[in-house]
């Protein structure tokens, strides 16, 4: 079985984002599992808390989970035609644990938008970060939502039969990378 982590890089209740992940979750089927993860409860990065206090348990944990997937999927909001802060702020957390998390690591970049353009300027900003921290970028597939009011029901299932297909591509492909 290979396991995948899915991280929404969105804090909302009804963030398409994280529906985004939801709806790989279901395209895993037997043979990959997709776990779902969010960003609650994760402080704002301050170097004087984590002199004083450590890694908080948010992160600590959001960590654990990291090494236990064989990768982990990115699924980025686009937030004034870059990367949204909270996620940011969740990986500059993470980059400084002790054991490099990141050194690597298998990871795709998904994101959903209700804009046209999809989170392409986002998933094209964190480039340049993860290759900073040596993940293993899978640059093969891409996966941009754009105009996700359409794709997703008010309870944020995918009702998009074309992009419930491109999704189980995307699965199918980035379970390929990681073998």
């Amino acid at each position: 079985m290979i396991k995948i982590l899915g991280i929404s890089g969105s804090l909302r209740r009804g963030s398409i984002n994280t529906a985004l992940l939801q709806a790989m979750v279901e395209a895993g089927g037997d043979e990959v599992s997709v776990e779902v993860k969010t960003l609650h409860g994760i402080p704002l990065y301050d170097g004087d808390v984590e002199e004083a206090e450590g890694i908080p348990a948010a992160v600590s944990k959001l960590a654990e989970a990291m090494r236990a997937v064989d990768g982990v999927i990115f699924s980025t909001p686009e937030y004034n035609n870059s990367i949204p802060g909270v996620m940011k702020n969740a990986v500059d957390w993470l980059s400084r644990l002790d054991d490099d998390v990141f050194a690597g690591k298998p990871v795709a970049l998904v994101g959903a938008s209700p804009g046209g353009f999809g989170t392409i300027l986002a998933q094209d900003a964190w480039l340049p970060v993860f290759r900073t921290l040596g993940v293993k970028f899978w640059a093969e597939g891409r996966l941009l939502v754009s105009k996700a009011g359409g794709v997703f029901d008010e309870n944020g299932k995918m009702v998009d039969e074309r992009m419930k297909k491109k999704v189980g591509e995307f699965v199918e492909g980035f379970a390929k990378f990681l073998v």
